[in-house]
């Protein structure tokens, strides 16, 4: 299982108070202002070191409120006075985060490992030079005539954990080519010594089809709020 603590430490990185710092990404952006993952047994949740400490103890003191849970759509039951706490205008994100099976699903496609971002240029926009170095792999791809029309790679990339970040070019969308590619990253994460992990928005129905066609279990729920 999965605990929050794992999902939160492979989401952000945290200092030596456990103040969130920085995504783990490549050129980590600034992390959320406040950030609560819960499950059935545990929660766990981080304050940014740029908020105010007397802002931040109340923010903690909520969230030692907090209940566990495993009604997955439920808000946190402090979710306003996070808001108002915090003050400006921010962003919600809410979401489930899955584990993967002990056995997954047999790949039926071919696919292989993209180690130069270049090789992404003809289908998908936005990839760095280096990128894939410095923490995006392994990138796992279903190429047509040797271009990547489907891949998975490191979203976030922490000491024990990956969690997944999937994307197919449009024009081969609805072939089911994002679970098969998921899959085999999965089975590279865990080659590597790290468990594979899997979040997404309640909003994003793609991401979530993905989930129930690999049939993973959700573990818990990611609740953050990021200024506009």
């Amino acid at each position: 299982m999965n605990a929050p603590s794992l999902l939160l430490e492979t989401s952000v990185v945290l200092d030596r108070a456990k103040r969130s710092t920085i995504k783990r990404e490549p050129n980590g952006t600034r992390a959320a202002s406040f950030i609560l993952v819960r499950g059935e047994h545990e929660r766990a949740w981080a304050i940014n070191a740029d908020i105010p400490q007397r802002i931040a103890n109340e923010l903690d003191a909520l969230a030692r409120e907090e209940p566990t849970s495993t009604d997955w759509k439920a808000s946190p039951i402090h979710a306003e006075r996070y808001r108002k706490l915090l003050g400006g205008q921010h962003d919600c994100y809410f979401g489930p985060s899955f584990a993967f099976p002990d056995r997954l699903r047999n790949i039926d496609v071919d696919t292989c490992v993209i180690d130069d971002e270049r090789l992404l240029d003809r289908n998908f926009n936005g990839w760095v030079p280096g990128e894939i170095a410095k923490g995006r792999a392994p990138v796992l791809a279903f190429a047509i005539d040797g271009a990547p029309v489907s891949v998975c790679f490191c979203a976030r990339l922490g000491d024990s954990a990956a969690e997944a970040g999937v994307e197919t070019a449009a024009p081969y969308r609805g072939r089911g080519l994002a679970p098969q590619v998921t899959a085999a990253w999965a089975r590279a994460i865990r080659e590597r010594g790290r468990i594979p992990l899997y979040s997404t928005s309640w909003m994003n129905r793609g991401s979530l089809a993905v989930a129930r066609k690999l049939e993973l279990s959700v573990q818990g729920t990611f609740w953050s709020l990021s200024p506009r």
